[in-house]
C-alpha cells in the first residue's frame, strides 16, 4: 500500500532527537513534550512508513536497519524545511526594509 505522506515534520524532529540522544526520555525533554507523546508520534510514523525505526530493546536505543536507511533523508527534509523558514524570515525582513 502506497503511503499518503501522512506524517509531520514534528514527527521527523522526534526521530532525529531520539537518534542523537539515544533515549526516548531525553529526546522528549529536549523536544519539550512528554515521553508518551514523543513515543506515540514515533510509533504513528513507523506505522505510516510500515517499518520499525528504533531497536527499543537496546540501551541506548539505536536505529534499526530501516531507520539507518531513512535517517539521512529525514535530516535532509528537516534541513530543507528550515531553509524555507529562513527564506520566509528574510523575505519579511526585506519587505519591512522596503526592498
Amino acid at each position: 500500500m502506497k503511503s499518503k505522506l501522512n506524517f509531520s515534520l514534528t514527527q521527523l524532529e522526534y526521530v532525529v532527537a531520539v537518534h542523537k540522544l539515544g533515549h526516548f526520555g531525553k529526546a522528549a525533554e529536549a523536544c519539550h513534550v512528554t515521553q508518551s507523546t514523543l513515543s506515540m508520534q514515533i510509533q504513528k510514523l513507523e506505522e505510516e512508513f510500515g517499518v520499525t525505526l528504533f531497536d527499543r530493546s537496546l540501551k541506548p536505543c539505536v536505529l534499526t536497519e530501516s531507520g539507518e536507511k531513512l535517517i539521512e533523508q529525514i535530516q535532509t527534509i528537516l534541513f530543507e524545511a528550515r531553509k524555507i523558514v529562513d527564506l520566509i524570515g528574510s523575505s519579511q525582513t526585506d519587505a519591512t526594509q522596503g526592498s
